[in-house]
């Protein structure tokens, strides 16, 4: 993988390669930021100016002043107190995007960290050492980003080489010291918003690798259906403004393009059923929801999401107490994409169900090769439906969420991060909805292979899931089936037109 460099700010692609396993390095421009906020703190904590989380308590007790000879301890006893997440571990992947929002972050140059701090982050990413991070327990941030910051204290766990060791041990492997923390530096690696960014960044990755997926594998039901194109048509398309829907209608019509199925059903209905005809309109208003989503996520990855933010000179500093650490915007564009992918993946289990149906298909029963004596794909429609109705419950938007939290001072909640979690949790359902929409299709081309031929651009990616998968004949268990098909549409692009 190519190194990523971070000389201003880094976009949510680049978050997402790091994630993946790609290098990161940092400019000589960020180090001096780096540097020049710590130098600001320090200055700071000599003159005593009052700076909240620097010699005061933090939340409700930010009143609370705190001598000089404590300022260390209360950054290490921030960590020992936020560091109380719950539940199963984020994905190493996910940890990594935490861990490069959060170097991003501090390279903007208001946080105050010492260089040291971002060197032992780095050092983490480089080893691939991932701390142990509880997905659940966080109102906004703080928990997840605490347990990684444990790890470099020499405190905590964490997983290197597949191996779980105490965060001592996973220093001493990776030839680092732990830390010793001065002031403000650990309320900077609890506070801002790196890690729903983080984990945005991951959640974008994976939409725009399954709304590809998703084109892909609608042009295959409609082929298997015998669509009617000229809803698709560019010039129809266009009466409704919308990039998506004109990206989405591109797609349609390329990998359709030839096919003999497709002729051979021209002007048998008016028109199709709605989760046919409208795949532009649900498919567009996914892909434009993902281009706000993905916009307001580089603008949180180019902000500064630390309180207190620094700024001035060591001669001169100055010291803000805001709100940078609330993201409402980025909490709500986390919600309207799951929204989308919500959408997507119901009119996807209704294709599934137009599929499988013998009523509207004109296949066999349940796309079973003996119907009968075989259900084929009848209970497969079954989890689709419920992981759909799962979808739809979990889209509840988190950013209505309430809380108050921290004795009133935290009297408004914005819940980037559960929202953040909750959307990954979504993308796991879609893709499976997905997978079994793809592997419903394919099957329903083979029965339909003596009728036509197929468009190339079909057929391409039926052959890549036969390439995996042979065709279903109620000979091994079905979840098999579903399991590899999603493993394709989450660890490989759909193939292109031009792969032919």
């Amino acid at each position: 993988m190519r190194t990523i460099t971070l000389e201003t700010t880094l976009d949510w692609q680049a978050i997402a390669g790091i994630a993946e396993g790609a290098p990161l390095v940092l400019g000589e421009g960020a180090w001096d930021r780096i540097d020049h906020a710590a130098r600001i703190v320090a200055t700071l904590v000599k003159s005593g100016i009052r700076a909240y989380g620097v010699n005061t308590g933090v939340g409700a007790l930010a009143d609370t002043v705190v001598d000089r000879a404590s300022q260390r301890r209360l950054s290490r006893n921030i960590l020992m107190s936020h560091a109380c997440g719950v539940g199963p571990l984020l994905a190493p992947r996910e940890v990594r995007a935490i861990i490069a929002a959060q170097i991003n972050n501090f390279a903007h140059g208001h946080s105050g960290v010492r260089p040291q701090i971002v060197r032992a982050m780095l050092a983490l990413l480089d080893h691939d050492c991932v701390p142990d991070v509880p997905a659940k327990g966080s109102a906004g941030y703080l928990t997840h980003m605490a347990h990684i910051a444990l790890v470099i204290i020499g405190e905590g766990t964490a997983h290197l080489a597949g191996r779980r060791m105490s965060g001592a041990e996973a220093l001493a492997k990776i030839g680092i010291e732990p830390l010793v923390l001065e002031a403000k530096e650990g309320l900077s690696l609890v506070n801002g918003t790196s890690c729903s960014t983080g984990l945005g960044c991951i959640a974008l990755a994976r939409a725009g690798r399954l709304l590809e997926w998703a084109d892909a594998i609608a042009a295959m039901t409609l082929e298997a259906l015998g669509a009617q194109m000229p809803a698709f048509e560019e010039g129809v398309l266009a009466l409704r403004r919308s990039k998506g829907i004109e990206t989405t209608g591109r797609a349609l019509r390329a990998r359709l393009a030839g096919s003999g199925l497709i002729a051979a059903n021209a002007g048998a209905r008016t028109q199709d059923a709605l989760s046919l005809r409208a795949i532009p309109h649900a498919h567009g208003a996914a892909r434009d929801g993902f281009d706000f989503t993905a916009d307001t996520v580089d603008r949180e990855l180019a902000s500064v999401t630390d309180n207190p933010a620094v700024s001035g000179t060591p001669e001169a500093p100055q010291v803000w107490s805001q709100a940078h650490a609330v993201a409402p915007a980025l909490s709500q564009a986390l919600d309207m994409l799951a929204v989308a992918i919500a959408q997507i993946s119901a009119m996807s289990e209704r294709r599934i169900d137009r599929l499988v149906n013998p009523l509207v298909s004109g296949l066999p029963a349940f796309l079973a090769d003996d119907p009968g004596a075989g259900s084929g794909f009848m209970i497969a429609q079954y989890t689709a439906a419920a992981l759909s109705n799962e979808n739809r419950r979990l889209g509840l938007p988190a950013s209505l969420d309430g809380g108050i939290t921290s004795a009133l001072q935290e009297d408004f909640l914005a819940h980037p991060t559960a929202a953040a979690v909750k959307l990954l949790a979504m993308l796991d359902n879609a893709e499976q909805i997905f997978a079994i929409e793809l592997l419903a299709a394919a099957q329903a081309l083979d029965l339909r292979s003596g009728h036509a031929p197929r468009a190339r651009g079909t057929d391409v990616v039926y052959r890549a899931l036969r390439a995996i998968l042979p065709r279903y004949v109620d000979d091994r268990p079905l979840a098999q089936d579903m399991a590899a098909a999603r493993n394709l549409l989450a660890g490989s692009t759909a193939p292109a037109v031009t792969d032919i």
